[in-house]
């Protein structure tokens, strides 16, 4: 499902390569907006590496 998607993205952006410059500006303002949160970059960081030690079989 995930090969479709990108290659439908692709497809898209060799179409019309004027989508490339629009789609990296849209996803510049939306790490700019997430990044601008502390507290969403701090639980992103704590669920990721909460996931991380779980994965790895490490428990108390």
């Amino acid at each position: 499902m995930k090969a479709i998607i990108l290659g439908a993205v692709l497809g898209v952006l060799l179409v019309w390569p004027a989508a490339l410059s629009l789609t990296a500006a849209i996803l510049t303002a939306i790490v700019a907006a997430l990044l601008s949160k502390p507290l969403l970059v701090a639980f992103s960081l704590g669920l990721a590496a909460g996931l991380r030690i779980r994965s790895r079989g490490w428990t108390r």
